[in-house]
């Protein structure tokens, strides 16, 4: 029993971090035409007009994509040590780790949020190249 509920476990802290590998490689290189409310990377300064959507989605997509290979490596091999473990420690053990993840995700928004701020004046105008007028 406890063998299959590592596998398991194992499985289920593996999905945050491939859905963030196949969605960041998905906004990275297939952004959505349009802007819109339903799909994408949605946020105030993104969905300004289509330059701020797509880098937001370029930007955005990269980091997921990088962000969600280390989080795949590191959890699969976190996991390592708690295989003989009891159903209980895994149990914990993987709902620490998915909390961390969804965290990880979550704080995603602050760099991209900051590269848009950065390239883009609050009405969606690129910035020059060098100054921040």
């Amino acid at each position: 029993m406890t063998m299959w509920f590592w596998w398991f476990m194992l499985a289920c802290d593996l999905l945050i971090p491939a859905i963030m590998i196949l969605t960041g490689r998905m906004m990275w290189k297939h952004c959505p035409k349009k802007i819109n409310g339903l799909l994408g990377y949605r946020t105030t300064r993104s969905m300004k007009n289509n330059d701020t959507w797509r880098f937001a989605h370029m930007h955005s997509g990269r980091l997921w994509w990088r962000v969600g290979w280390v989080l795949l490596l590191l959890s699969a091999a976190v996991h390592l040590p708690f295989y003989h473990s009891d159903p209980g420690t895994i149990g914990k053990f993987a709902l620490a780790l998915e909390a961390v993840q969804c965290l990880v995700l979550i704080a995603s928004i602050f760099p991209t949020e900051h590269a848009l701020k950065k390239t883009f004046r609050d009405d969606g105008t690129r910035r020059e190249i060098g100054g921040t007028r």
